[in-house]
């Protein structure tokens, strides 16, 4: 709007503490330095803060048929060992239980369901000592055997993780659609089994937790991205009410989906500090961190039906979904967020989708940006270009005959969803004119007939996902004596720059410069509820609460200033921080002026408030990726890459733009060069940087970033998510730039991720069958409308 500053680029507020080393993460510290930083400690002053060390399994799957503590409960330091026997044995509330027969305690009980499992916690004065003691923990295990790949464990004798459920399923998600063949009416089938691989979170800060035990409960400092619901995780996990235990998340060093509330480990180390009575850290170490936190992880079985001309008449698709240990809420992700986005932005006649959640001997699975999103993304995007190139059709040809049509808003899928708005095609157009596909397809032409070894291949991707899911954010606006202002919001960022954001809308509505607002967050004594970050939910939920209680705050100053004035507040408005009244130009109230008059004779002046989204709004745009092969080494760099992303409304082109950058290359590293890897036993064999390919600036590239606009009638705001939506337009583009790059040497898929050596192969033997039929699992999971769909197994 004219002069607003909303729309326009302001640099983001938070960073200078980051910059000059001023940021206050948990492993920085101690009590006090809580007092010194202002993350305050409630209630009297406390012992000095033990240091904790996890024992872990070596091994994937084993009973534990013994554990002698003795050698290290007297080492030098040591305050305590523990083992499942001290800190019990019932299962850990966690952010998403899947399935109540696969139970996780705080350590280990009676079995290790896979290497860094862990099995006893050492608390000591001293890091150093922690790590010695552990050291002297003698556990005997009866070593069990493991299985590792998703199919194979529904094959018939497989190991089992729990005995009690009778197979590795943990979760099913059963067809709702009639029994009948979907994709009957086609004239072409195109059948495509793709690896959405399992990759590692890796955020440069891992878990890290302090807990300080109180007379009731306990105070928390814990890098996550929901604190209030850590708050009611912890609670539960020490059997406290909820109102004697806090959870402050002071900078939190990236999360991307991986601290999503808190996990048996935080449990443990709170359990600890209660019957020691000492506050106790734990941080993780890198290779810790490589197993805590891991994402995405599915088989996936896609079956396109078409028409001659590429028009699409229905679509099958069966999931396998990675839980990795414990039934991790990851597998679940394939029986719900990968369903209720399968269908993409196409119009999809027919659809039938089954998934399974399955549990493996590997480390739990969780969410990484986009949590099930880019999994369906990737999917679709895949299946619909091998269709085009069966079909002789030009991928963006394929896709503009099947997007859905502008004036087909709302649109309701066959998943229950109702797409907000959109023009689909339009992004796509864009991103194709920046590319200069026509130029770089002459170019990959010539490369070809020139028998040249490093080939250039076009990728594509157009997507929409969901975002925000609904539901009731926190908002809060004070107005200090000063005529500054505090805002305060339930949402956690730890990157996403809401202060800088949430400022501005309240500098937008208030007119009150950036300089005199502060942004309070993340501390359930101060915020009173909030549902933290994630799902790209801040700005349409917390900015939406924030501008809410901005508004309300000003129609109670504009009623304070009307008092002022001796006016009538239909008289009085509000421009550029001053109040004046209609016809007396003369006479104006600034906030400097009415602040102190609020304070003196209202008590204060300010708004705490709930914003309530009604319904989730779908992100969308398209991705643009050229590539250069290396036919010699199987080796791919990344030449360009164009992304069009459309959030609706934008309130900071810049910070929008950074979450671009950032989602697009982890997209990139997805389709290239991450992936977590097991051996035939269990062992993780990318567990540190050393072993695990993740991209440095030197592999990255300059992203071609810019948006359509596009805002959803959802919020006020008109806010659309943007955090995970270059994540999900990335990958597949990609990778389908890289199979575009061998097509004519017969190559027809490569799964994720592209690395030389798998491209390599492919090159040397291409295969023109891509298709596995689905483990017989699947057989009989329809659902003829009588039960849930989506169920425990």
């Amino acid at each position: 709007m004219p002069g607003s500053i909303l729309g326009t680029e302001v640099r983001r507020v938070e960073d200078r503490e980051l910059l000059v080393g001023q940021g206050t993460f948990v492993d920085n510290l101690d009590l006090n330095g809580l007092l010194t930083n202002g993350l305050g400690l409630s209630g009297r002053d406390s012992a000095a803060v033990a240091h904790a060390v996890f024992v872990r399994s070596p091994f994937a799957h084993a009973r534990i048929t013994g554990i002698d503590t003795r050698e290290a409960a007297t080492a030098d330091g040591v305050l305590a060992v523990y083992t499942a026997d001290d800190l019990g044995h019932a299962a850990i509330p966690s952010f998403a239980n899947v399935n109540e027969l696969a139970p996780r305690a705080a350590l280990a009980v009676d079995k290790v369901r896979y290497a860094g499992d862990p099995v006893a916690l050492v608390v000591a004065e001293t890091r150093a000592q922690a790590v010695d003691a552990a050291e002297l923990v003698d556990v005997d295990y009866d070593d069990l055997p493991a299985v590792t790949d998703m199919e194979a464990a529904l094959a018939e004798g497989a190991p089992l993780q729990f005995e009690e459920i009778g197979s590795n399923i943990a979760i099913v998600r059963a067809a709702k659609e009639p029994a009948e063949d979907v994709l009957e009416d086609a004239d072409h089938v195109t059948r495509v089994r793709m690896v959405n691989q399992r990759i590692a979170v890796a955020p440069i800060e891992g878990n890290a937790i302090l807990v300080r035990p109180t007379e009731d409960g306990i105070e928390t400092w814990l890098s996550t991205q929901h604190p209030h619901l850590a708050k009611q995780l912890l609670a539960k996990a020490i059997g406290v009410d909820e109102e004697h235990v806090r959870v402050v998340a002071p900078h939190v060093g990236g999360a991307f989906g991986g601290k999503a509330g808190s996990t048996a480990d935080h449990a443990a180390i709170a359990l600890a500090a209660r019957r020691l009575g000492r506050p106790v850290k734990w941080t993780e170490t890198r290779s810790e961190a490589m197993l805590s936190m891991q994402g995405r992880g599915q088989v996936q079985y896609v079956e396109l039906g078409l028409r001659n001309d590429g028009t699409i008449t229905g679509l099958r698709m069966r999931m396998l979904g990675e839980c990795g240990a414990y039934a991790g809420f990851g597998g679940a992700l394939a029986v719900g967020p990968t369903y209720i986005m399968s269908q993409g932005p196409y119009v999809v006649p027919r659809l039938r989708y089954e998934a399974i959640g399955v549990m493996t001997n590997t480390a739990p699975v969780g969410a990484f940006r986009g949590a099930g999103r880019p999994e369906a993304a990737a999917a679709i995007e895949r299946v619909i270009d091998v269709a085009a190139q069966e079909l002789g059709l030009l991928p963006e040809e394929i896709r503009r005959l099947n997007l859905i049509p502008e004036d087909a808003f709302p649109f309701r899928t066959h998943t229950g969803q109702t797409y907000d708005n959109g023009d689909y095609e339009r992004p796509l157009q864009e991103a194709l004119r920046i590319a200069d596909v026509d130029a770089a397809r002459a170019e990959q032409q010539r490369r070809i007939e020139a028998g040249e070894t490093r080939l250039l291949g076009i990728g594509m991707a157009t997507y929409v996902e969901i975002t925000g899911f609904g539901g009731s954010e926190f908002g809060s606006v004070q107005i200090h004596e000063d005529g500054s202002a505090t805002v305060m919001a339930g949402t956690s960022a730890h990157g996403q720059g809401h202060a800088t954001s949430f400022s501005m809308i309240v500098s937008d509505m208030l007119g009150i410069p950036l300089e005199r607002i502060s942004y309070r967050q993340s501390d359930t004594a101060m915020v009173r509820t909030g549902g933290g970050t994630g799902g790209s939910r801040s700005l349409q939920l917390g900015g939406n609460a924030v501008s809410k209680a901005a508004a309300e705050t000003r129609e109670k100053a504009v009623a304070v200033a009307a008092r002022m004035l001796e006016a009538n507040p239909a008289d009085v408005s509000l421009d550029d921080g001053v109040f004046t009244v209609a016809g007396v130009p003369d006479v104006a109230v600034s906030w400097e002026q009415l602040a102190p008059y609020a304070h003196e004779h209202d008590g204060g002046l300010g708004v705490d408030t709930d914003y309530t989204q009604d319904g989730a709004t779908f992100p969308f745009g398209a991705h643009v990726s050229i590539v250069e092969v290396d036919t010699e080494t199987g080796r791919v760099r990344p030449l360009r890459h164009v992304l069009v992303d459309d959030c609706g409304r934008i309130v900071n082109p810049l910070i929008v733009a950074g979450q671009q950058h950032g989602g697009g290359l982890q997209g990139i590293s997805q389709a290239l060069w991450e992936e977590m890897v097991y051996d035939e036993y269990g062992t993780p064999i990318t567990s540190s940087f050393a072993d695990y390919s993740i991209p440095t600036a030197a592999d990255g590239i300059m992203l071609e970033a810019s948006n359509t606009e596009t805002p959803t009638p959802v919020n006020p705001i008109g806010a659309k998510g943007i955090g995970e939506s270059a994540s999900i337009g990335s990958t597949p583009a990609v990778q389908n730039a890289v199979v575009d790059a061998l097509k004519h040497l017969g190559v027809k898929h490569i799964d994720l991720p592209c690395t030389p050596e798998r491209v390599w192969r492919a090159i040397r033997n291409p295969r023109s069958d891509v298709w596995r039929e689905p483990p017989t699992a699947f057989e009989g999971l329809s659902n003829d409308g009588d039960e849930p769909d989506m169920v425990e197994a």
